[in-house]
């Protein structure tokens, strides 16, 4: 196998890389804490997208995985974004790396291997281009298998929540007013970032209420929005956005725990529970729903049966009934920025006013009030420089 040629960082030899490790079995978790060059170290099977693009943002200089980042059990997405992104992945370095990494050590990584000063910590298999599109197209090839357990997957939440998804039951009460009004869901998943630029003209006209789902309240708040619902476990948004005022409601288990609220009310923050398996993307749809939401506007969320799929969750089963529920009102962030997107080129514009004045001054040239005014202007004009020359 031809490895591909490693970034050089500190002083580490050349084809090596150096960084400060930073470890984190949940890789969500493990963003917030990362910097530029430093060395992710996840525990993360099946990597996905929305995680890959997370660890791209920041700039890590390589990602070390305990698990396989392509277990063959469908054709995830993460791993080609990390390898597209010149970022090194080394694969499949076993549950001891947690265990012989410490938090703020710097590692070295030489071809397979993790290095923590001399000593070689963990072996993997450095994954390139070439590697990731052989593992993917194996993982096509068993996408049927995955099919079918997403169907039974289907079929198990709908039984478990039938209620919830056809009567709304168990929605909970709310302060915010949301009937008759648009609803704008921001996840901090695909295309996040450039989906809410896009959706300015559409926000500014239309006022949306404005529901963050856990870190797509950050997301509202970096885009200079102040969120109106926080939605979620409350295992990414930040404490400063949980303080901004917004009503907040903490996804729940169904028997009732919601690990979470203990965090949003030592904050000092009033929250209200929404016990349910489904995902919190889903909550959020179903409560703007059942409130009387005209219409409903998703940004960064899972619309298709392969992002369901790379998401790697049986859950992700809710995400589909709920589409279906809610999806005379559904619309995505893609197909409104259609709508919104300005078509009028700078020079047209220019050309429309200087036609504008031009049919201006031909109306004021031909009337009797006009070339009144226009006498009067010629006088002035001649006066003005007739003085001028007895000044020079």
């Amino acid at each position: 196998m031809r490895l591909p040629t490693l970034r050089r960082t500190r002083h580490a030899e050349p084809g090596s890389i150096l960084g400060t490790a930073r470890l984190d079995r949940r890789t969500k978790r493990l963003v917030g804490r990362l910097r530029p060059g430093d060395i992710a170290v996840i525990d993360h099977v099946d990597l996905d997208r929305v995680a890959a693009d997370s660890l791209v943002a920041v700039g890590v200089a390589a990602v070390l995985n305990a698990k396989p980042s392509v277990s063959g059990r469908y054709p995830n997405l993460g791993p080609e974004v990390l390898v597209g992104a010149g970022i090194p992945l080394l694969d499949d370095l076993g549950e001891g790396i947690f265990e012989r990494v410490r938090e703020g050590d710097t590692v070295r990584i030489e071809g397979n291997t993790v290095y923590v000063g001399d000593e070689p910590v963990a072996h993997g298999e450095l994954q390139d281009a070439e590697t990731v599109a052989k593992a993917m197209a194996d993982a096509r090839e068993g996408l049927s298998v995955q099919l079918e357990a997403f169907a039974a997957n289907t079929m198990d939440y709908l039984r478990q929540e039938r209620d919830l998804l056809l009567d709304g039951v168990g929605v909970p009460d709310i302060q915010t007013q949301i009937h008759g009004r648009h609803c704008l869901i921001v996840v901090r998943g695909y295309d996040y970032k450039a989906d809410l630029d896009v959706l300015r003209p559409y926000i500014r006209e239309f006022k949306p209420v404005l529901v963050g789902v856990d870190g797509g309240a950050d997301a509202l708040v970096e885009a200079g929005y102040t969120p109106d619902i926080i939605i979620g476990d409350m295992d990414s948004v930040t404490d400063d956005v949980l303080r901004c005022g917004a009503e907040v409601i903490v996804h729940a288990y169904p028997d009732g725990r919601a690990p979470g609220l203990a965090r949003v009310t030592g904050l000092g923050v009033p929250a209200i529970t929404f016990p349910a398996a489904a995902t919190s993307e889903d909550l959020a749809m179903l409560l703007a729903d059942e409130k009387g939401a005209s219409l409903l506007v998703a940004v960064g969320t899972h619309a298709t049966l392969v992002e369901f799929l790379d998401k790697g969750r049986g859950g992700m089963a809710s995400t589909f009934l709920t589409r279906l529920k809610v999806g005379g009102k559904l619309v995505d962030a893609k197909g409104v920025s259609r709508l919104y997107r300005q078509s009028i080129s700078g020079s047209s514009l220019l050309l429309l006013v200087l036609s504008a004045v031009a049919a201006m001054a031909s109306a004021v040239a031909v009337s009797t009030v006009g070339k009144a005014y226009l006498g009067v202007v010629s006088e002035w004009w001649d006066n003005f420089v007739f003085q001028l020359g007895q000044l020079f």
